[in-house]
């Protein structure tokens, strides 16, 4: 086993003896929020939530994925979801370039092809956000049953806007 991770397993015992207890893993306030992996975002703080109140998927620049898109339709039908919020951020990497800028920026700073990998990045961030919203809207397992938003949050501010 890897020594890398003792500093993080450590930490853990110290949370294991204080941490909310007795959760059923159902979204209490009905809430599902897709929001990108960036470690500056604090889903359940940035709505006023808690632990047990919502579903929290993290994508690369907070998009619909094929897996985010199975956590909506797996949440609105087994675990109390009844809306869902898409919500990127502003100063995002995958908002920064498209996926043939992110493959030269690795390997011009890693020196590693990483050939066609798709990322999901575009710089026409509200243009995915759109896209993303409108496909969950009218997706056949969700359309009717749940209430779909599209957020912008500002990474500077804390603040949250609707933007579709």
């Amino acid at each position: 086993m890897s020594e890398g991770f003792d500093d993080l397993l450590a930490a853990n015992k110290r949370y294991s003896i204080s941490f909310p207890h007795g959760f059923d893993g159902i979204a209490h306030q009905g809430v599902l929020i897709i929001t990108c992996m960036d470690s500056r975002l604090e889903p359940l703080e940035m709505f006023g939530l808690r632990v047990g109140e919502a579903k929290v998927l993290r994508t690369p620049g907070g998009r619909v994925t094929p897996a985010a898109l199975a956590g909506c339709v797996l949440g609105a039908y087994k675990l109390n979801v009844s809306r869902i919020l898409v919500v990127p951020h502003t100063r995002c990497a995958a908002a920064a370039m498209d996926d043939a800028g992110v493959r030269a920026s690795i390997l011009e700073s890693a020196g590693v092809d990483v050939g066609d990998f798709v990322f999901g990045a575009d710089p026409d961030q509200i243009g995915r956000l759109r896209d993303d919203v409108e496909l969950l809207r009218n997706h056949e397992l969700l359309a009717g049953r749940c209430d779909v938003g599209g957020f912008l949050y500002d990474v500077d501010t804390g603040l949250v806007e609707q933007k579709c």
